[in-house]
């Protein structure tokens, strides 16, 4: 792999429960399992389930936004956080878009191709959705002592 293909983030413990992700700009996300916040940090799992909206979304608004701009622009992901003989683990993800555009010409050709733009997503584009898909191995390491 080239390091243009490389991404990276690094977490933080900042307390118990509490976490921050920082990617490679400088950008901060903070998260947690902790409900010591009145719960309104997301959690690793909700994380999960943005990164899949925030990717597929992404493709489409780039395919459909050169045509018109939504009125409406919105996108829903769901699942069951289920524990089984495979362990800890997220079932029957949906991923549910909410699009709408102005009338006009432009407007029509971007309803026209938002099927085959979430499509193209899902099927090809998304990084995000496509590694769940194809279920990349994850390797752990232990550094330090």
């Amino acid at each position: 792999m080239s390091e243009d293909s490389q991404r990276s983030v690094h977490v933080e413990r900042t307390a118990t429960g509490h976490f921050v992700a920082t990617n490679a700009r400088g950008g901060t996300l903070p998260f947690g399992t902790a409900s010591d916040d009145g719960g309104a940090a997301f959690t690793p799992v909700e994380l999960l389930l943005a990164a899949i909206g925030g990717c597929t979304a992404a493709d489409v608004d780039v395919a459909t936004a050169r045509h018109a701009e939504p009125d409406r622009f919105s996108v829903s992901v769901t699942g069951d956080k289920i524990s089984d003989e495979l362990g800890n683990r997220m079932t029957g993800l949906v991923v549910s878009f909410d699009v709408s555009f102005p009338d006009g010409e432009g407007a029509e050709r971007a309803r026209a191709i938002l099927p085959r733009a979430v499509r193209t997503s899902h099927e090809r584009l998304c990084t995000v959705s496509r590694t769940i898909e194809t279920g990349t191995p994850v390797t752990t390491v232990i550094e330090g002592g």
